[in-house]
């Protein structure tokens, strides 16, 4: 007995995408609007990698209390401090922003921070991150994501056509923006971790877009009569069922840790669930609606030789 697969989404179901992409649009508007005005009145929340800052890196006698130790550092009034547990139990990673004045000033605040946890921590590293090194990293932030889209879309423009490229790009560029409009509408910390969670929603996004994409490929090729709106329309409900299965169980490994990883997750954990969530609706209703606005697409008698591992 042989058991019968699981449809999320009806086999046979037809909805007419196409006919919403206006109101998909609207809401992309809107999201970019937002992100525009977030940015320019509130900005963002850059961390210490960004900003500049003293890093700590130590060994505790036990295991380390995050939450009780984090209390102790805020009693300080050193500013922002980010308490981090990594590798065994007893080992914490303690960021703590740049402090006024020169580097003597932020060598006091370690002899504060060291003071504090007392003399039974083994101190394995102190940093002093300046604000020059903030600058290049934010750069060097930036100019990634750029590039990693741009390499994307020229990956899609040369597997399908141009049209495929641009389509790419301007979904995938709609979902970055919106993710660091997440970030400064709720003023998370804004740093290199912020940056993985963009590359890694660039490429979860691009997924979702190219395998949408090849099926309308797919399905030019072989109904070389018909309209490319009924095409886009097929196509995204043939794949519709995929792209639900996909982010939804994604969301469900990603939900624990929105909910239980605590303040030092949230800022790439919660902008992963939401990247996931635009993506999913940039793939499903932008991305290929886009397709109609721009020079027809050609119909090749058949599809390219796929090279075998």
């Amino acid at each position: 007995m042989f058991l019968k697969p699981i449809h999320f989404v009806p086999p046979d179901t037809k909805i007419d995408f196409v006919a919403k992409r206006w109101v998909a649009f609207s809401v992309t508007i809107v999201l970019l609007i937002i992100t525009g005005l977030s940015v320019a009145t509130r900005g963002l929340n850059f961390g210490i990698d960004f900003k500049g800052g003293i890093l700590i890196e130590a060994k505790a006698p036990q295991a380390v209390d995050v939450a009780a130790l984090r209390s102790q550092m805020s009693g300080l009034k050193l500013g922002e401090v980010e308490i981090q547990q990594f590798g065994a139990p007893d080992d914490v990673l303690i960021r703590i922003q740049r402090q006024e004045g020169d580097e003597a000033a932020q060598m006091t605040a370690v002899d504060h921070v060291r003071a504090a946890l007392g003399t039974n921590y083994d101190y394995r590293r102190v940093e002093v991150v300046g604000p020059t090194v903030g600058h290049e990293l934010l750069q060097a932030g930036v100019l990634a994501t750029v590039l990693a889209m741009l390499a994307i879309s020229a990956y899609v423009a040369l597997r399908f056509e141009w049209q495929f490229g641009l389509a790419a790009l301007i979904a995938t560029l709609h979902d970055v923006l919106t993710t660091v409009g997440f970030y400064s509408v709720l003023h998370l910390d804004f740093n290199l971790t912020a940056v993985a969670a963009l590359l890694t929603l660039a490429g979860y996004s691009i997924n979702d877009t190219v395998v949408v994409f090849d099926r309308i490929r797919e399905t030019l090729r072989r109904h070389k009569a018909v309209d490319l709106r009924s095409v886009i329309n097929d196509s995204v409900n043939q794949t519709l069922s995929r792209t639900v299965m996909t982010a939804g169980t994604t969301l469900l490994a990603l939900l624990p840790l929105v909910f239980m990883g605590g303040s030092t997750l949230i800022n790439f954990s919660g902008a992963l669930a939401w990247g996931i969530f635009v993506g999913s609706y940039s793939s499903i209703y932008v991305a290929a609606a886009l397709l109609l606005y721009m020079p027809p697409l050609r119909r090749l008698e058949k599809a390219p030789a796929v090279a075998k591992a």
